[in-house]
């Protein structure tokens, strides 16, 4: 298990990334964009781990997704956190609740990163919005929390770090997972990525 402890922090900022916990369709590997799906009862169970991992943090800010799924593990984990738009995930208009395999077969080198979603949202599109949420991190006087959605964070991520959106197709993320941004001296950098609760 991850445990932070307040000795370890950096000098600097940091910025903890936690992707909500599992919800059916996460389970199930559907494309999960505003539909406002609940937790399982393990995502519930993941999103109460997280109170211990992140036991003795204090955060200057805490932000999280409006969606259901993300404020629920922002609350299970301890925290009542302030909304954010902006965190909401990639709005994956026609492809919503499909599997990656099935609109293959419309576009067969179809990903989320190269061509967007039909009907939903352009890779642009979700840059400004998430630029918006790196600025509002930088000026935090402080460690910062964010509760969000596996496209989303990843994105935030690559952006974090002065990389283009589709860069963030490498940065694998799964639910109930922490991750860490921060600083080396004076250049972003990702300090942790991924880290299983258990």
């Amino acid at each position: 298990m991850v445990v932070f402890k307040p000795w370890q922090a950096p000098p600097m900022q940091e910025v903890v990334l936690v992707r909500h916990g599992e919800t059916e369709w996460s389970r199930e590997l559907k494309h999960t964009g505003r539909t406002d799906v609940p937790l399982t009862e393990e995502g519930e169970r993941q999103a109460r781990g997280l109170a211990e991992a992140l036991h003795g943090r204090e955060f200057a800010l805490v932000i999280s997704s409006p969606l259901r799924r993300a404020v629920e593990t922002a609350r299970l984990a301890g925290f009542e956190p302030k909304l954010r738009d902006e965190l909401m995930e990639w709005d994956y208009g026609d492809y919503e609740g499909r599997r990656t395999a099935e609109i293959r077969e419309e576009i067969p080198d179809w990903t989320i990163w190269r061509y967007g979603a039909r009907g939903g949202e352009s890779v642009a599109e979700v840059q400004a919005r998430v630029d918006r949420v790196v600025e509002e991190l930088r000026r935090a006087d402080g460690d910062v929390l964010v509760f969000g959605h596996g496209h989303v964070l990843r994105v935030l991520a690559a952006r974090w770090v002065g990389l283009a959106v589709a860069d963030g197709r490498l940065f694998a993320l799964d639910s109930a997972t922490l991750s860490a941004l921060g600083y080396e001296r004076d250049e972003p950098v990702i300090r942790m990525w991924n880290a299983p609760l258990a």
